[in-house]
């Protein structure tokens, strides 16, 4: 792709198999729109069904629900289809013959050694029935960052492993086919302790399966309601007890969603000290959220009254895609030498 702005090129998205939470505003959706609104980047954002129907082949449905809710998610939020690219993996027929020429320079040994494959597989239960489409996406997602030739990829730090896969298969395809057409991508990882928000229920990780999420969608009440049950320190009993600020996972949302650092260290001070109750400091957090998370909400109720609108933008940005990434598949059929009637 000849980048003629002279920008970086990111790569990033979301596997579609739900509506998104604020964990996913946080670690990733804000930045996004930083770096979208900087003027610095070429930047595309992938819907990635195909990945989402490797652990969810047997229930489709579930993928073309949330396909919408996540676009809705992106609009919502400020994903601008004028500065960003929205894409839908499964419109991009090239993603897959370039997997497959990958395929052939990567080993399955290499793939089982991947620490992110392992600790998925082990969290997904999958035991020995793991699914192929599943045990190869390194190299379907090293697909979708060389066809877009994407330099620069926001990820967290676990997904270093799966940046490295992808710089091993640029190195192999352009060593052994002679030819520097692929670029090898850079990981722009979130300051630490940024990347990750721990469930309402004090799990470290905000999860969908654990039910522990407070939705970019959800309405005023209910996120009041997931407020008022959030895990704060169990041995806080009585408002005249001192309680504990670390870990409690009312304070951390506060130090993330609060302007005000100063009125926060003061009720940490207060807190600590004892003589402030749960109640209160719920109560402000929600406060917080709901500042934050009203416009966005309303944004996205103004987006899903035209579904077939937002349907138009992602088939517009597939299109656009599709160039870009069957122009590199060309170059790389023709480094290896299989466009037999060019």
């Amino acid at each position: 792709m000849i980048n003629l702005a002279n920008k970086k090129v990111i790569l990033t998205g979301d596997r579609p198999t739900g509506k998104l939470h604020i964990g996913h505003y946080v670690g990733s959706l804000k930045n996004r729109v930083e770096l979208q609104n900087s003027g610095k980047y070429d930047t595309n954002i992938m819907i990635a069904d195909m990945q989402a129907l490797t652990d969810n082949a047997r229930d489709p449905e579930k993928i073309r629900h949330s396909l919408l809710q996540v676009a809705l998610d992106y609009l919502a939020v400020g994903i601008d289809p004028e500065k960003s690219t929205i894409l839908v993996q499964s419109q991009i027929p090239a993603l897959n013959e370039l997997t497959m020429h990958y395929l052939n320079l990567v080993s399955v040994n290499r793939l089982k050694r991947n620490p992110t494959v392992k600790n998925e597989i082990q969290q997904k239960k999958f035991g020995e029935s793991v699914p192929a489409g599943f045990f190869i996406y390194p190299v379907s997602q090293a697909a979708d960052i060389t066809a877009f030739k994407a330099d620069t990829i926001p990820v967290g730090e676990d997904q270093e492993p799966m940046l490295e896969q992808t710089r091993e298969i640029v190195r192999s395809v352009n060593n052994i086919y002679g030819k520097d057409i692929l670029v090898e991508p850079e990981g722009y990882f979130p300051p630490k302790g940024m990347g990750r928000i721990p469930g309402l229920d004090g799990n470290a990780k905000m999860s969908k399966s654990l039910n522990n999420c407070i939705y970019l969608s959800d309405d005023a009440d209910t996120i009041k309601k997931k407020v008022m049950s959030m895990y704060t320190d169990p041995n806080h009993i009585h408002v005249e007890d001192p309680g504990k600020v670390e870990g409690n996972t009312v304070f951390t949302y506060l130090d993330i969603f609060a302007d005000d650092k100063q009125k926060v260290q003061d009720l940490k001070d207060q807190y600590s000290h004892g003589g402030l109750g749960d109640v209160k400091i719920k109560r402000y957090l929600n406060e917080v959220l709901q500042a934050e998370l009203q416009p966005i909400r309303e944004r996205r109720e103004m987006y899903a009254k035209d579904p077939q609108a937002v349907y138009d933008i992602l088939k517009a940005g597939s299109e656009k895609a599709n160039k870009v990434a069957s122009k590199t598949l060309d170059e790389v059929r023709d480094a290896i030498g299989i466009n037999y009637f060019k």
